[in-house]
């Protein structure tokens, strides 16, 4: 389970196919205190570490005593198709958080790693301090959003303003702008959307009494 509070950003430096399949190569500044079969959220989905690699991308073995800068993680063909992973290109940033640990705070809200589906960056608007970004996405799916509501963008734990049927708004601090991927964010640009879980299961009871 993860909470929506990025804690550091991957940079991509390598794909390779396999099958379907697309395994990604990132560098990050946390891949040192990374575990091989550790669950990782990219821009809120959640892969599993399956290497850790060296600068010269060389698996890094315990008795070695090299440190890793870059590790490896998989997605298969149904994550590729309900993420905007498969749209990345080498160099680009994603949002990383590990694992909440047991005794740790919950700062964002319950997020599961488990993307619903993409939406579209529609508009930035910049409010001299702030940023105003609003998306959109196909609403025939029935997930849906509310004022002051939790939505998990990219990752991120974020509260809804102006909530509509097919999209919302949400207001970006300086930090958050600087410190995730919401930086190089533009019109038109594909976002992964994770809708709050309490508000799924809502949505469900409420399908079947009807």
């Amino acid at each position: 389970m993860f909470t929506g509070i990025v804690e550091s950003m991957g940079h991509l430096v390598d794909v390779q196919p396999d099958g379907t399949n697309l395994t990604f190569t990132f560098e990050s500044d946390i891949a040192s205190e990374l575990k091989i079969d550790q669950s990782l959220s990219h821009n809120g989905v959640c892969l599993t570490v399956v290497d850790l690699l060296n600068a010269a991308f060389q698996p890094v073995l315990s008795a070695n005593g090299d440190t890793p800068t870059m590790y490896k993680v998989t997605a298969i063909d149904e994550t590729l198709k309900k993420t905007n992973l498969g749209q990345l290109s080498i160099g680009d940033k994603v949002n990383l958080e590990r694992c909440m640990p047991a005794n740790g705070r919950f700062d964002g809200h319950i997020v599961q790693g488990h993307v619903d589906q993409t939406g579209i960056c529609s508009s930035i608007e910049d409010q001299n301090g702030s940023w105003l970004i609003s998306f959109e996405y196909d609403a025939s799916t029935q997930n849906i959003t509310v004022e002051k509501g939790s939505i998990c963008v990219n990752g991120v734990s974020l509260t809804v303003v102006n909530s509509k049927d097919n999209g919302f708004s949400v207001a970006i601090i300086p930090y958050t702008w600087e410190h995730t991927n919401f930086h190089q964010l533009k019109a038109g640009s594909v976002v992964n959307l994770e809708f709050d879980i309490l508000g799924k299961y809502m949505q469900r009871i409420l399908q079947k009494s009807r």
